[in-house]
């Protein structure tokens, strides 16, 4: 007779491992190349936590069969866009996924201060050209050399992310996350 194994004991401990990488990225812990000083380590839920709307009015960079990007569902990216969500229409990468700004970059700097555990939980949106697809943003959008030395979108001078625990199109899980992270409105403000 054969044994047979359950897999939730090695989900469980996936699931741990990916929370903790999460808060670590998010704790604003990393530091940028520069030596500047680290973001407050308090780490907050999100409000949004629950939210997994769908972006319904995504602008469509990609058809349906193309995606563009990596196909990772995070970060890699041609261009962005506008979707709906449940916090209202905000800035989406070429796949649908929320953009969000982070607290501890400085507009115009040229750089982004999100390194290492945080560069893993938020994946800079990056394009292939200097100047990426833009519909529906009205803020000015531009690229910097971002931490892995591609560029990194920009939007009114602060570069853009996602969240890696946002799993699709539409979600706002990062929304408020450690009072440092915000969706990217389409005129290149915070969501708060």
């Amino acid at each position: 007779m054969r044994t047979i194994r359950s897999t939730r004991p090695a989900l469980l401990v996936a699931g741990v491992a990916f929370a903790s990488l999460a808060l670590a990225g998010c704790s604003g812990q990393s530091t940028a190349s520069s030596g500047a000083s680290s973001a407050p380590s308090s780490v907050a839920s999100s409000p949004a936590a629950s939210s997994s709307a769908a972006a319904s009015s995504s602008s469509g960079l990609y058809g349906a069969d193309d995606t563009g990007g990596s196909g990772d569902g995070h970060g890699a990216d041609d261009g962005i866009a506008t979707a709906s969500t449940s916090l209202g229409t905000v800035v989406v990468d070429g796949k649908g996924m929320t953009a969000y700004f982070y607290d501890q970059d400085v507009k115009g700097s040229g750089k982004s201060t999100c390194t290492g555990g945080c560069a893993a939980a938020w994946p800079a949106i990056e394009s292939d050209t200097a100047k990426p697809a833009v519909s529906g943003v009205t803020g000015t959008v531009g690229t910097i050399t971002g931490v892995d030395g591609k560029l990194q979108v920009t939007v009114d001078g602060r570069p853009i992310y996602t969240y890696a625990a946002d799993s699709k199109a539409g979600d706002v899980t990062g929304q408020g996350v450690g009072g440092v992270w915000y969706a990217v409105n389409p005129d290149g403000t915070e969501h708060r």
